[in-house]
Protein backbone atom coordinates (compact mmCIF):
# COMPACT_ATOMS: atom_id res chain seq x y z
CA UNK A 1 0.00 0.00 0.00
CA UNK A 2 3.14 1.98 0.80
CA UNK A 3 3.07 3.20 -3.22
CA UNK A 4 -0.37 3.06 -4.11
CA UNK A 5 -1.40 6.35 -5.72
CA UNK A 6 -4.47 8.21 -7.12
CA UNK A 7 -4.20 10.69 -9.06
CA UNK A 8 -7.54 12.89 -10.12
CA UNK A 9 -7.59 13.75 -14.21
CA UNK A 10 -10.29 15.96 -14.03
CA UNK A 11 -12.24 18.06 -10.71
CA UNK A 12 -14.99 16.20 -12.07
CA UNK A 13 -14.41 12.67 -13.06
CA UNK A 14 -11.62 10.06 -13.46
CA UNK A 15 -8.40 9.34 -11.52
CA UNK A 16 -5.30 6.89 -12.03
CA UNK A 17 -4.29 4.55 -9.71
CA UNK A 18 -0.60 3.70 -9.79
CA UNK A 19 1.56 1.63 -7.57
CA UNK A 20 -0.59 -1.57 -7.79
CA UNK A 21 0.36 -4.75 -9.94
CA UNK A 22 -3.13 -6.57 -10.64
CA UNK A 23 -1.62 -9.49 -11.91
CA UNK A 24 -0.46 -10.09 -7.98
CA UNK A 25 -3.03 -11.42 -5.02
CA UNK A 26 -4.96 -8.27 -4.25
CA UNK A 27 -5.16 -7.80 -0.50
CA UNK A 28 -8.73 -7.19 1.37
CA UNK A 29 -6.77 -3.73 1.83
CA UNK A 30 -5.62 -3.16 -1.44
CA UNK A 31 -9.54 -3.81 -2.55
CA UNK A 32 -11.00 -1.42 -0.30
CA UNK A 33 -8.43 1.55 -1.54
CA UNK A 34 -9.53 0.76 -5.00
CA UNK A 35 -13.03 0.70 -4.21
CA UNK A 36 -12.72 4.18 -2.41
CA UNK A 37 -11.22 5.65 -5.32
CA UNK A 38 -13.48 4.07 -7.80
CA UNK A 39 -16.42 5.21 -5.68
CA UNK A 40 -14.77 8.98 -5.31
CA UNK A 41 -14.10 9.41 -9.03
CA UNK A 42 -16.94 7.30 -10.74
CA UNK A 43 -14.02 5.79 -12.93
CA UNK A 44 -10.34 4.60 -12.26
CA UNK A 45 -7.89 3.87 -14.50
CA UNK A 46 -4.75 1.49 -14.30
CA UNK A 47 -1.69 1.39 -16.95
CA UNK A 48 0.72 -1.36 -17.91
CA UNK A 49 -1.25 -4.09 -16.28
CA UNK A 50 0.01 -7.61 -17.29
CA UNK A 51 -2.87 -9.61 -16.35
CA UNK A 52 -4.33 -13.11 -17.88
CA UNK A 53 -8.19 -13.45 -18.61
CA UNK A 54 -8.42 -15.84 -15.63
CA UNK A 55 -6.90 -12.83 -13.57
CA UNK A 56 -9.24 -10.34 -14.97
CA UNK A 57 -12.01 -12.26 -14.01
CA UNK A 58 -11.13 -13.08 -10.86
CA UNK A 59 -10.42 -9.82 -10.22
CA UNK A 60 -13.43 -8.61 -11.25
CA UNK A 61 -15.53 -10.98 -9.11
CA UNK A 62 -14.16 -10.03 -5.81
CA UNK A 63 -16.92 -7.23 -6.55
CA UNK A 64 -20.06 -9.29 -7.27
CA UNK A 65 -21.05 -11.96 -9.70
CA UNK A 66 -20.43 -11.25 -12.75
CA UNK A 67 -22.68 -10.68 -16.22
CA UNK A 68 -22.46 -12.84 -19.03
CA UNK A 69 -23.81 -11.07 -22.22
CA UNK A 70 -26.46 -12.65 -24.48
CA UNK A 71 -24.87 -11.77 -27.98
CA UNK A 72 -20.85 -10.97 -27.20
CA UNK A 73 -18.28 -13.80 -28.14
CA UNK A 74 -16.98 -14.93 -24.23
CA UNK A 75 -13.34 -15.28 -23.79
CA UNK A 76 -12.46 -19.39 -23.95
CA UNK A 77 -10.41 -19.08 -21.11
CA UNK A 78 -12.73 -17.04 -18.85
CA UNK A 79 -16.39 -17.24 -20.61
CA UNK A 80 -17.66 -14.68 -17.84
CA UNK A 81 -15.51 -11.72 -19.87
CA UNK A 82 -16.38 -11.16 -23.55
CA UNK A 83 -14.45 -9.68 -26.47
CA UNK A 84 -14.58 -6.56 -28.25
CA UNK A 85 -12.94 -7.43 -32.01
CA UNK A 86 -13.52 -4.19 -34.18
CA UNK A 87 -11.52 -3.87 -37.63
CA UNK A 88 -12.49 -3.03 -40.87
CA UNK A 89 -15.02 -6.11 -41.44
CA UNK A 90 -16.11 -5.98 -38.39
CA UNK A 91 -16.46 -2.39 -37.17
CA UNK A 92 -18.33 -1.18 -34.32
CA UNK A 93 -21.88 0.07 -33.60
CA UNK A 94 -20.83 1.06 -29.62
CA UNK A 95 -20.10 4.30 -30.89
CA UNK A 96 -23.55 6.06 -29.20
CA UNK A 97 -23.70 7.40 -25.24
CA UNK A 98 -24.59 4.45 -23.23
CA UNK A 99 -24.87 2.67 -19.53
CA UNK A 100 -23.63 -0.88 -19.83
CA UNK A 101 -26.73 -3.26 -19.80
CA UNK A 102 -29.46 -1.39 -18.65
CA UNK A 103 -31.88 -3.93 -20.36
CA UNK A 104 -31.91 -5.70 -16.93
CA UNK A 105 -34.03 -5.47 -14.02
CA UNK A 106 -30.34 -5.20 -12.14
CA UNK A 107 -28.20 -3.54 -14.47
CA UNK A 108 -24.35 -3.88 -13.92
CA UNK A 109 -23.07 -1.58 -10.98
CA UNK A 110 -19.41 -1.51 -12.71
CA UNK A 111 -17.39 -2.78 -15.89
CA UNK A 112 -13.56 -3.71 -16.70
CA UNK A 113 -12.43 -3.24 -19.88
CA UNK A 114 -8.71 -4.97 -20.75
CA UNK A 115 -6.78 -3.25 -23.74
CA UNK A 116 -5.35 -6.21 -25.86
CA UNK A 117 -4.80 -4.66 -28.83
CA UNK A 118 -5.18 -1.07 -29.87
CA UNK A 119 -4.88 0.65 -33.43
CA UNK A 120 -1.49 3.03 -33.79
CA UNK A 121 -3.71 6.15 -32.79
CA UNK A 122 -7.42 6.73 -32.00
CA UNK A 123 -10.25 4.72 -30.54
CA UNK A 124 -10.30 6.85 -26.48
CA UNK A 125 -13.42 6.06 -24.66
CA UNK A 126 -14.93 8.86 -22.87
CA UNK A 127 -16.57 9.03 -19.80
CA UNK A 128 -19.52 11.69 -18.25
CA UNK A 129 -20.46 11.92 -14.96
CA UNK A 130 -24.25 11.22 -14.25
CA UNK A 131 -24.34 12.64 -10.81
CA UNK A 132 -22.32 16.22 -11.91
CA UNK A 133 -25.03 16.49 -15.09
CA UNK A 134 -28.09 15.76 -12.85
CA UNK A 135 -26.69 18.75 -10.32
CA UNK A 136 -26.57 21.12 -13.53
CA UNK A 137 -30.10 20.71 -14.15
CA UNK A 138 -32.39 22.96 -12.40
CA UNK A 139 -34.27 22.48 -9.15
CA UNK A 140 -37.67 22.63 -10.54
CA UNK A 141 -36.23 20.11 -13.29
CA UNK A 142 -35.01 17.93 -10.99
CA UNK A 143 -37.86 17.47 -8.88
CA UNK A 144 -39.67 16.51 -11.96
CA UNK A 145 -37.79 14.02 -13.17
CA UNK A 146 -37.52 12.05 -9.74
CA UNK A 147 -41.05 11.40 -10.22
CA UNK A 148 -40.61 9.68 -13.70
CA UNK A 149 -39.61 6.25 -14.77
CA UNK A 150 -38.20 5.36 -17.96
CA UNK A 151 -37.94 2.30 -20.61
CA UNK A 152 -34.83 0.62 -21.47
CA UNK A 153 -34.96 -1.81 -24.37
CA UNK A 154 -32.79 -4.57 -25.15
CA UNK A 155 -33.82 -4.05 -29.00
CA UNK A 156 -32.84 -0.26 -29.31
CA UNK A 157 -29.63 -0.87 -28.09
CA UNK A 158 -28.95 -4.27 -30.57
CA UNK A 159 -31.76 -4.21 -33.31
CA UNK A 160 -32.08 -6.61 -35.51
CA UNK A 161 -29.74 -5.39 -38.31
CA UNK A 162 -27.28 -3.64 -35.98
CA UNK A 163 -24.06 -4.97 -36.50
CA UNK A 164 -23.79 -6.72 -33.07
CA UNK A 165 -27.07 -8.80 -33.97
CA UNK A 166 -25.27 -9.49 -37.20
CA UNK A 167 -22.60 -10.69 -36.12
CA UNK A 168 -24.27 -12.85 -33.22
CA UNK A 169 -26.53 -14.73 -35.81
CA UNK A 170 -30.04 -14.39 -36.43
CA UNK A 171 -31.66 -17.37 -34.17
CA UNK A 172 -28.98 -16.04 -30.99
CA UNK A 173 -30.00 -12.53 -31.52
CA UNK A 174 -33.92 -13.51 -31.96
CA UNK A 175 -33.43 -15.72 -28.09
CA UNK A 176 -31.75 -12.54 -26.51
CA UNK A 177 -34.67 -10.26 -27.27
CA UNK A 178 -36.87 -12.76 -26.28
CA UNK A 179 -35.35 -13.11 -23.07
CA UNK A 180 -34.69 -9.67 -22.77
CA UNK A 181 -38.24 -7.45 -22.92
CA UNK A 182 -38.21 -3.81 -22.01
CA UNK A 183 -37.88 -3.22 -18.55
CA UNK A 184 -38.55 0.09 -16.23
CA UNK A 185 -35.33 2.38 -14.36
CA UNK A 186 -36.25 5.63 -12.34
CA UNK A 187 -34.86 8.76 -14.44
CA UNK A 188 -33.18 9.46 -11.32
CA UNK A 189 -31.37 7.11 -9.49
CA UNK A 190 -30.10 7.28 -5.96
CA UNK A 191 -26.69 5.62 -5.52
CA UNK A 192 -27.35 2.82 -3.33
CA UNK A 193 -23.55 3.04 -1.71
CA UNK A 194 -23.10 7.12 -2.28
CA UNK A 195 -26.65 8.09 -1.23
CA UNK A 196 -26.23 10.37 -4.42
CA UNK A 197 -28.66 10.95 -7.13
CA UNK A 198 -28.02 10.76 -10.66
CA UNK A 199 -29.17 10.76 -14.04
CA UNK A 200 -30.06 6.94 -15.05
CA UNK A 201 -31.57 7.46 -18.88
CA UNK A 202 -28.95 6.93 -21.81
CA UNK A 203 -29.11 7.07 -25.68
CA UNK A 204 -28.35 3.40 -26.00
CA UNK A 205 -30.88 1.64 -24.25
CA UNK A 206 -33.87 3.93 -22.96
CA UNK A 207 -36.33 4.20 -25.36
CA UNK A 208 -39.20 6.24 -23.85
CA UNK A 209 -40.14 8.10 -20.48
CA UNK A 210 -43.66 5.73 -19.04
CA UNK A 211 -46.63 7.98 -18.59
CA UNK A 212 -45.48 10.70 -21.21
CA UNK A 213 -46.73 11.67 -25.08
CA UNK A 214 -44.45 10.27 -27.05
CA UNK A 215 -42.80 14.01 -28.07
CA UNK A 216 -42.77 14.90 -24.63
CA UNK A 217 -41.01 12.05 -24.18
CA UNK A 218 -38.39 11.93 -27.14
CA UNK A 219 -37.93 16.21 -26.35
CA UNK A 220 -37.23 15.40 -22.59
CA UNK A 221 -34.93 12.23 -23.68
CA UNK A 222 -33.01 14.24 -26.56
CA UNK A 223 -31.67 16.99 -23.94
CA UNK A 224 -30.59 15.08 -21.66
CA UNK A 225 -28.96 13.38 -23.83
CA UNK A 226 -27.53 16.07 -24.92
CA UNK A 227 -26.98 17.09 -21.50
CA UNK A 228 -24.56 14.63 -20.50
CA UNK A 229 -21.89 15.60 -23.29
CA UNK A 230 -21.42 18.96 -21.64
CA UNK A 231 -17.29 18.85 -21.40
CA UNK A 232 -17.45 19.91 -17.91
CA UNK A 233 -19.26 16.74 -17.11
CA UNK A 234 -16.20 14.63 -19.08
CA UNK A 235 -12.66 12.72 -19.01
CA UNK A 236 -11.44 11.37 -22.16
CA UNK A 237 -9.15 8.17 -21.83
CA UNK A 238 -6.06 7.50 -24.62
CA UNK A 239 -5.49 4.00 -24.19
CA UNK A 240 -2.12 2.47 -23.86
CA UNK A 241 -0.89 -0.95 -24.30
CA UNK A 242 -2.27 -3.49 -21.30
CA UNK A 243 -4.33 -0.59 -19.70
CA UNK A 244 -7.60 -1.49 -17.95
CA UNK A 245 -10.47 1.08 -17.19
CA UNK A 246 -12.99 0.17 -14.29
CA UNK A 247 -15.93 2.31 -14.06
CA UNK A 248 -19.42 2.55 -11.75
CA UNK A 249 -22.01 1.79 -14.15
CA UNK A 250 -24.62 3.58 -11.86
CA UNK A 251 -23.72 7.18 -12.70
CA UNK A 252 -21.77 7.22 -15.43
CA UNK A 253 -22.52 6.62 -19.59
CA UNK A 254 -19.40 6.30 -21.59
CA UNK A 255 -18.80 6.46 -25.64
CA UNK A 256 -16.47 4.97 -27.71
CA UNK A 257 -14.60 7.04 -30.45
CA UNK A 258 -15.24 5.49 -33.58
CA UNK A 259 -11.79 7.00 -35.61
CA UNK A 260 -9.39 3.87 -36.01
CA UNK A 261 -11.16 2.11 -38.38
CA UNK A 262 -9.42 0.08 -41.06
CA UNK A 263 -7.09 -0.83 -37.71
CA UNK A 264 -7.92 -3.03 -35.36
CA UNK A 265 -8.78 -2.51 -31.44
CA UNK A 266 -9.12 -5.48 -29.02
CA UNK A 267 -10.29 -5.51 -25.78
CA UNK A 268 -12.08 -7.66 -23.17
CA UNK A 269 -14.47 -6.83 -20.59
CA UNK A 270 -15.71 -7.86 -17.64
CA UNK A 271 -19.43 -6.81 -16.02
CA UNK A 272 -20.42 -6.78 -12.45
CA UNK A 273 -23.82 -7.42 -12.13
CA UNK A 274 -25.32 -4.84 -9.67
CA UNK A 275 -28.79 -4.06 -7.54
CA UNK A 276 -32.17 -2.71 -8.98
CA UNK A 277 -32.11 1.24 -9.59
CA UNK A 278 -34.43 3.16 -6.95
CA UNK A 279 -34.70 6.60 -6.46
CA UNK A 280 -34.84 7.86 -2.58
CA UNK A 281 -38.71 8.74 -2.64
CA UNK A 282 -40.26 5.54 -4.17
CA UNK A 283 -37.41 3.21 -2.67
CA UNK A 284 -38.15 -0.23 -0.62
CA UNK A 285 -37.84 1.03 3.55
CA UNK A 286 -34.83 -0.15 3.75
CA UNK A 287 -33.22 0.98 0.95
CA UNK A 288 -34.95 4.40 1.80
CA UNK A 289 -33.10 4.60 4.93
CA UNK A 290 -29.69 3.57 3.37
CA UNK A 291 -30.41 6.68 0.78
CA UNK A 292 -30.92 9.34 3.77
Amino acid sequence: MAQFKVTPLTPTIGALIEGVDLAQPVSDDLLHAIRQAFLKHQVVFFEDQHITPVQHRDFAARFGALHTHPLYPGVPEAPELFILDNHKDNPTDNDSWHTDVTFIETPPMASILYAKLLPPSGGDTIWSNSKAAYEALSPAFREFLSGLDAVHDFARGFPTRGIVAKGAGEDKHAKAVAEHPPVLHPVIRTHPETGEDGLFVNFGFTDRIKGLRRKESDAILNMLFEHIQKPEFLVRWRWSPNAIAFWDNRVTQHYAVNDYLPHRRIMNRATVLGDRPYHRSRAPAGLKAAAE
